[in-house]
């Protein structure tokens, strides 16, 4: 598997890869050289929500938690009257 890094210095390690190994975004990688080769080794997240880091990106929880709570008081209203 060959990977190609950019002028910004940036290498995409191949989708197969990360599947076989759950990289996710956001994932910190620790770096070493060791005889000419580099080693990147994931580095466990340091809390719960550095785990959660861009895994939530694009949606809108909030909204989510304010529908919810708005169908409960309509359901509420409904089972009062």
């Amino acid at each position: 598997m060959l990977a190609r890094l950019s002028s910004k210095g940036q290498l995409v390690i191949p989708l197969t890869v990360r599947r076989d190994l759950n990289l996710a975004p956001g994932t910190q990688f620790r770096v070493q050289v060791v005889e000419q080769k580099i080693i990147l080794e994931p580095v466990a997240a340091a809390s719960p929500i550095d785990a959660l880091y861009g895994r939530f990106a694009g949606h809108d929880l909030l909204g989510d938690l304010e529908r919810e709570h708005q169908r409960e008081i309509e359901n509420d209203r409904t089972v009062r009257s």
